[in-house]
């Protein structure tokens, strides 16, 4: 959802009386890519499966400024995220030179799998490029469904964030 500023995640539906607490799945991580060359058609228009790699790499960089990578999971836990679907929405088109913004989050966890969102704009003119999905699956090195090692999971989910007070408690203005 854009705001004038940022492109923001919906907020949950919540009831009479209830907020929704932000979460850390809530939070976007951004990455930027430069759409190159070789990544556009003859009318300098980004190819559609350019997007899932633009996916791809945004994921990794959110699970690196998470404390963790790929390559930690599969060698220390025997922990692979396979992909097992993919969705991408096309807003509008991206071209060659156009540096973009791709906003990526966590869906949802299960026990087994992870889902994936992201949305890609571009800055330079406040344009929505498109927004996707993917839904990975915990898989080991023989391909077997497992659980999600709970290390991952705690690095993905945080306990809702504090609220902030301007003062301590028991001692703002009355």
């Amino acid at each position: 959802m854009y705001n004038g500023l940022y492109w923001r995640p919906k907020v949950a539906e919540t009831g009479p009386g209830e907020s929704h607490r932000p979460t850390s799945m809530d939070e976007w991580y951004e990455t930027e890519v430069r759409v190159r060359y070789a990544e556009t058609d003859q009318m300098g228009i980004a190819h559609h499966a350019n997007y899932l790699i633009w996916f791809e790499s945004a994921r990794s960089d959110f699970c690196r400024a998470r404390g963790f990578s790929y390559k930690d999971m599969e060698e220390k836990d025997n922990a692979l995220l396979v992909v097992a679907e993919t969705y991408c929405r096309y807003k509008a088109p991206a071209f060659y030179e156009d540096l973009l913004k791709v906003r990526t989050r966590v869906g949802e966890i299960r026990s087994r799998s992870l889902r994936f969102i992201y949305e890609i704009y571009r800055p330079a003119d406040e344009t929505f490029i498109a927004e996707g999905e993917t839904l990975h699956l915990v898989t080991d090195e023989n391909k077997k469904v497992r659980i999600l090692p709970e290390i991952y999971r705690a690095k993905l989910i945080v306990d809702p964030m504090p609220e902030v007070n301007a003062f301590p408690a028991n001692q703002g203005p009355h």
